[in-house]
C-alpha cells in the first residue's frame, strides 16, 4: 500500500477515478475550484472527460446527460453555486440518477442547503461529512457506490480545510460488492426497437399511455425512507457517563475531537458525537450517546443550523445549547478564528462551568 502526502482536493479526485468517475464538469469557485483542477489535469490521463463549463448551471446539465447513458460521473460547487443548481438537483433526484456532489462549503456552512436543499417537491440526498482527508477518500468512493447503489445523488460536504489540508493517504479502489445492473441507462442500444429507455422525474415508460406520477413520487418517497433507516452513519466518543456531550460535525469536529480527549484525561466528563451522515442524520444513535448527559452542546461554526436536527434528536431529554457561532475570514472562506483547538476547548470547558454550576 503506497501512501503519499497529498492535498485534500487531489486526494478526493484520486478516490473518485479509483471509483470509476469518468466525467466531472464543473465552474470554478474557491474552495471547489481546486477539486476542478485536479479533475481537469487527471481524468484525461485515465480515458475520462473533465468540462470546465460556463456556469454550474451548464456543469450539472452535462452531469445529467454523463448520468443517463450510466457513466460515473459527478459535479459539485460551494454553496453558491449549488443555489443555482437546486431546481436540476431536485429533478437528478426523481429521475433516479446516481450523481455525486462535491458540495465545498465557505463560510457560514451550508448544513441546511446539504441536508434540506432548495429544490422542489420531495427529494433527499445522502450527505457525508469528513472529519478529514483519510476520510474524504474512504466516503468518496462509498458515495460513487451508494450512489448506484440507491440510484439517488450523494453529496460529500467538505470545506476550504478540508481542500487545503495535505495529509499522507493512499488511494485504491475500495469494493463494497456488486452492484445493480444499470438497465435503466439510455446508451442507444434500442434505438428504433420500440423499447427505447427514458429517463425523466415523472417515471414516464416507452409504450405507455398516459403516466401517474403520484405512483411514482411515492415510490420514491419508500426508497429514500429506507435510506434513512439503512445509511445513517456516526461515530461516538467517550460517552458513557458524559455529563456534557458535544456535537459537531466535519472539520471542526477534529478540532472538538482533540479537546474533548484532553478534557478526558484530565477527569473532565464530557464526550463527543460525530454525525458522519448530514443526511439521514443518526436520531437515534445521537439519543443513545445523550441518554443520561446533563447538558448537549453543539459546536458548529454558523448561526444555528444543525443544532435543530439535534433538538429534535434529544426530545428534550436535555437542554441543547450553541457553544459554536459564525467565524470566518475577511475573504468569507470560513478559515475564522473558531478553527483553533485551544478557543474549542474554552467553549467546551465553558459548558462544563454551566453545568457544574
Amino acid at each position: 500500500m503506497t501512501r503519499r502526502l497529498m492535498e485534500g482536493s487531489e486526494a478526493i479526485a484520486e478516490a473518485a477515478l479509483a471509483a470509476g468517475c469518468r466525467f466531472f464538469a464543473g465552474y470554478p469557485m474557491t474552495p471547489f475550484t481546486e477539486l476542478l483542477e485536479h479533475f481537469a489535469k487527471r481524468l484525461p490521463e485515465t480515458g475520462g472527460v473533465c468540462v470546465n463549463a460556463e456556469s454550474e448551471l451548464e456543469a450539472i446539465g452535462m452531469a445529467w446527460g454523463a448520468l443517463a447513458t450510466g457513466a460515473r460521473a459527478a459535479t459539485g460547487s460551494t454553496g453558491q453555486g449549488l443555489a443555482l443548481m437546486q431546481e436540476s438537483l431536485s429533478e437528478i433526484t426523481r429521475a433516479e440518477l446516481p450523481l455525486v456532489v462535491f458540495h465545498m462549503a465557505r463560510g457560514q456552512g451550508d448544513y441546511y442547503q446539504a441536508t434540506r436543499g432548495g429544490g422542489h417537491g420531495d427529494y433527499r440526498h445522502l450527505v457525508y461529512a469528513p472529519i478529514d482527508v483519510a476520510e474524504a477518500v474512504a466516503l468518496t468512493q462509498l458515495a460513487f457506490d451508494r450512489a448506484d447503489r440507491w440510484r439517488n445523488p450523494v453529496s460529500i460536504y467538505g470545506d476550504y480545510l478540508l481542500a487545503h489540508v495535505a495529509e499522507s493517504v493512499s488511494i485504491e479502489r475500495l469494493d463494497f460488492g456488486p452492484l445493480p445492473a444499470k438497465d435503466w441507462a439510455v446508451d442507444g442500444s434500442l434505438g428504433g426497437s420500440g423499447r427505447a429507455r427514458i429517463v425523466n422525474p415523472l417515471g414516464m415508460e416507452t409504450g405507455v399511455k398516459g403516466i401517474d406520477p403520484d405512483a411514482f413520487w411515492k415510490r420514491l418517497q419508500a426508497k429514500h425512507d429506507e435510506m434513512a433507516r439503512r445509511e445513517a452513519r456516526f461515530d461516538a466518543e467517550a460517552t458513557d457517563g458524559a455529563e456534557l456531550l458535544v456535537v459537531a460535525f466535519g472539520t471542526l469536529a477534529r478540532f472538538a475531537r482533540y479537546a474533548v480527549r484532553e478534557l478526558r484525561r484530565e477527569g473532565a466528563r464530557v464526550g463527543l458525537f460525530r454525525p458522519i451522515t448530514l443526511w439521514p442524520f443518526p436520531v437515534e444513535a445521537l439519543r443513545r450517546a445523550a441518554a443520561g448527559a446533563r447538558r448537549v452542546a453543539v459546536l458548529e461554526m454558523n448561526a444555528g443550523q444543525m443544532i435543530d436536527d439535534v433538538r429534535l434528536a434529544v426530545l428534550g431529554d436535555a437542554p441543547v445549547v450553541p457553544i459554536g457561532g459564525i467565524s470566518s475570514d475577511p475573504a468569507g472562506f470560513g478559515i475564522g478564528p473558531l478553527l483553533d483547538a485551544e478557543r474549542v476547548r474554552e467553549r467546551i470547558e465553558g459548558a462544563l462551568a454551566v453545568e457544574a454550576a
